[in-house]
């Protein structure tokens, strides 16, 4: 099975996928970290029911790496924008075997006192033009978003528009039962509606 893990917003620089964020939804992201192994790095919000969100982007105080990035961030370009979801597994070797070839092999990865793995694949491109969820194993004993002060903010829907969206919900259908995923025909794209202090707000 999987569960709704995160949500991430990525942009030519960090600064500019922090700031897409707070002026879409009024509230301070959080500070995160670098990445290992794909050489990024990150600010965070918690949101409600186990949720998060982060602002990622290549980290240009660390070399190229050896291997394509995570969320195809080598070839991103233009303005910061919802680009990938990720979803959580408890076992990763077997998820993997039911979904579509190209979501990618497990990759060990470690921030501070974190460690998970995530399936990349090869070439850093997800299906369905990315937008097919990223998978993830956590193997901490905390989840990020335990330690994230509360932002007031809970995702209400996350809406995935691809010309063959019906295709990817019922390729997820059998092991993400999550009512806020929804899946419309239409031009790729990510939008997430997020409850804030301020009211509901669109995220894209």
């Amino acid at each position: 099975m999987l569960s709704f893990d995160h949500i991430a917003v990525s942009g030519e620089t960090l600064a500019e996928a922090t700031a897409r964020v707070e002026e879409a939804l009024g509230v301070a992201m959080q500070p995160g970290g670098q990445h290992d192994v794909f050489h990024t790095h990150n600010t965070l919000l918690g949101l409600a029911d186990g949720l998060y969100l982060e602002a990622i982007s290549v980290d240009p105080s660390l070399p190229v790496p050896a291997r394509p990035r995570w969320f195809d961030l080598d070839r991103f370009a233009g303005p910061a924008r919802l680009t990938n979801w990720v979803c959580a597994t408890a076992d990763m070797p077997a998820t993997l075997a039911t979904l579509p070839k190209g979501v990618g092999a497990p990759v060990a990865l470690r921030r501070g006192e974190l460690r998970w793995q995530m399936a990349v694949p090869q070439d850093g491109v997800l299906p369905y033009d990315n937008l097919h969820p990223a998978l993830i194993s956590w193997q901490s004993p905390v989840h990020p978003s335990a330690m994230l002060a509360p932002s007031g903010c809970a995702l209400r829907r996350l809406i995935v528009c691809h010309p063959e969206a019906r295709a990817l919900g019922q390729a997820l259908q059998p092991l993400l039962a999550d009512p806020r995923v929804v899946y419309e025909p239409a031009p790729p794209a990510l939008r997430a509606e997020i409850d804030t202090p301020g009211g509901l707000r669109v995220l894209q």
